[in-house]
């Protein structure tokens, strides 16, 4: 049984980012010509704000310092967050990415821009914008009809705060 180096060091370093409250959500060691990069994706529930990610990053400097996971070159340790147009691939993705715009792509062929509204464990309920002064309308989607799914970026977004002032007034 081979064990790939992204294995490896995923095995090594989950521990210790779950034991400082985030999830590790990708691994990858890249050569960007002459190094190595090693890239760390963290994320959370409530979001990873930059002192927590400055706090993983030095606990998984130090975990790596102290073993050989890395070899003897050297090598770069990038440590991010999943950033705005994330890909959602568990389940978790989905509950985080509630009340977002999403485009998805559905295995039956289609394209579907819809905004979730709640996840379960069987699929979700989204809300499906209306066009030319159509209401939206409402659509559950099984995780097994999503062939791809991406958070949209939303510039002119109105608050929720606002939207419910419009709807009483």
């Amino acid at each position: 049984m081979s064990t790939t180096q992204s294995e490896r060091l995923r095995e090594l370093l989950e521990p210790l980012v779950r034991s400082q409250g985030l999830d590790l959500e990708e691994i990858a060691v890249d050569s960007v010509g002459r190094k190595r990069v090693l890239r760390v994706v963290v994320d959370s529930d409530s979001g990873a704000d930059l002192d927590a990610v400055a706090d993983v990053s030095r606990a998984l400097s130090a975990k790596l310092d102290e073993t050989d996971a890395m070899g003897q070159g050297t090598y770069d340790l990038e440590v991010g967050t999943p950033g705005a147009e994330r890909a959602l691939t568990e389940h978790r993705h989905y509950v985080r990415a509630t009340d977002r715009l999403v485009r998805f792509q559905l295995h039956e062929g289609g394209d579907l821009v819809a905004r979730i509204l709640t996840v379960d464990e069987d699929g979700l309920d989204v809300e499906v914008p209306g066009v030319k002064g159509r209401k939206a309308t409402t659509r559950r989607l099984a995780f097994a009809d999503i062939a791809k799914a991406r958070v949209q970026v939303e510039f002119n977004r109105k608050e929720q705060k606002d939207m419910k002032e419009e709807e009483e007034a």
